[in-house]
């Protein structure tokens, strides 16, 4: 096996791990390719924001292409459970049998570890708090924070009532488990034995050491090559618990260490990667997509920077509330700022942005995956603000998807209005025990490796 790659050669084992190398079929996406997708990825990040689409919708359509959004809720909602949410990169939605992986996470949450700040206190002072709420979900079955009398919160995402804290430290704990969530997008919590096949909940627990180096071994499967920052990163493992791990899949042989040109740490090489075929195709890349949530790495691989800005005031952002990367034949080649505006049924291109040396059709194949997601998320039309104006791409008032006729000459200077910032409360805390605005680590997971 190789131990020298050149940039653009990882740059293709990354793709084709991370499923870019198959080609995309519309009207083809069935329950059975669709857990494929989500295996291969390893998990899919959940996310409260849905100013365009949830989250976790994307990364299966950027993959597979279209498919039936109704689907994923079944396959997360299946009993006995194929799927469960918990915290794996941040909020995530994994398949099963990664539920053991994580009951280190779970055990370190109990002793108030690896928890927000807010939360550290119920495993300790204010641990009858959160006993009670478990009885009484013993008792009545599945509660939410709203379903608790008292819960009202005060403004903001920290100004969480002591139930929604208390119901958040027993989820962390895996004191309870989330049935589902609300049309709110609200957890639902139970009993883990009501919500968990009793098979998986009977698996012996794996030590730390070896509960770790599974969930590294297959988050090298999902990258194909990376550092192991990059490798940490995937299910937010701090540096001091990865570096075992490591060191034994490299004398396993699972890992390759290899040399990247032009990256600065060693990188590492799944036993099973391959480079794939020239990478040929287009796709729109959520902002917590697999591919590029770990911005080192994103700007490493393709030499794009890039930041999440849903929390930078609106007069300070640079590219836009909500922007999705555009790849193009193994490049990211453009950025665009994407609002689905339902009661007009229209995808609103806010803003647009163009890479230097992009190709000269990247507007026009920009277009075509604009107009495919519009169908996707079933929205007739698609309108491009002057702010969005690149070559190519002119401001418009709205474009029929169907048939790609103009229907509008101009977007009016006002229509194209951003949303507030959204409250996240999917993300795992820093060092600190609060949630940074972008790139968020677990405890000890952000520094470089």
């Amino acid at each position: 096996m190789k131990t020298e790659l050149s940039a653009s050669e990882a740059r293709r084992i990354a793709l084709a791990a991370q499923g870019f190398a198959a080609r995309r079929d519309a009207g083809s996406v069935d329950a059975t390719r669709l857990r494929k997708g989500i295996d291969r990825l390893g998990l899919l990040q959940i996310d409260s924001v849905s100013v365009l689409v949830r989250a976790h919708y994307l990364p299966l359509f950027s993959r597979l292409g279209a498919y039936d959004r109704a689907l994923l809720d079944a396959a997360a909602a299946a009993r006995p459970k194929r799927f469960f949410e918990y915290w794996g990169h941040e909020a995530s939605l994994l398949p099963i049998d990664c539920q053991p992986l994580l009951r280190w996470r779970m055990d370190r949450a109990r002793r108030g570890q690896g928890v927000w700040r807010q939360l550290e206190p119920f495993a300790g002072e204010r641990r009858a708090e959160a006993d009670a709420l478990l009885a009484r979900i013993e008792r009545e079955g599945p509660i939410a924070a709203s379903d608790v009398a008292g819960t009202k919160p005060a403004q903001g995402m920290w100004m969480w009532s002591g139930a929604k804290h208390a119901l958040e430290w027993l989820f962390w704990a895996g004191l309870v488990a989330s049935t589902h969530r609300r049309g709110s997008f609200e957890r639902v919590y139970d009993l883990p034995e009501r919500v968990l096949p009793r098979a998986v909940l009977q698996r012996p627990t794996p030590n730390e050491v070896d509960a770790r180096r599974e969930l590294i071994a297959r988050a090298a499967r999902a990258m194909g090559v990376a550092t192991a920052h990059d490798l940490r990163d995937y299910y937010r493992i701090g540096p001091a618990d990865a570096r075992l791990p490591i060191e034994q899949l490299v004398d396993q042989g699972t890992l390759v260490p290899v040399r990247v040109q032009g990256w600065s740490h060693q990188a590492y090489l799944h036993q099973d990667a391959r480079p794939g075929r020239a990478l040929e195709g287009a796709a729109l890349l959520s902002p917590f997509d697999p591919l590029v949530w770990h911005r080192p790495r994103t700007e490493r691989l393709f030499g794009f920077r890039y930041r999440l800005e849903i929390y930078t005031p609106a007069h300070k952002r640079e590219h836009g509330y909500y922007v999705l990367p555009f790849l193009l034949d193994g490049a990211l080649v453009a950025r665009v700022d994407l609002k689905a505006d339902r009661k007009r049924g229209a995808l609103i291109v806010q803003r647009a942005h163009v890479e230097p040396g992009a190709p000269a059709d990247t507007a026009e194949r920009l277009m075509l995956e604009l107009r495919a997601m519009a169908v996707w998320l079933g929205l007739s039309s698609l309108a491009i603000a002057p702010d969005a104006a690149v070559d190519g791409l002119a401001p418009i008032l709205a474009i029929t998807v169907e048939e790609g006729g103009l229907s509008g000459a101009e977007m009016p200077s006002n229509a194209a209005k951003r949303d507030p910032a959204a409250s996240s409360v999917d993300r795992l805390p820093d060092e600190s025990g609060q949630v940074p605005d972008e790139g968020s680590r677990a405890p000890g997971a952000a520094q470089a490796g």
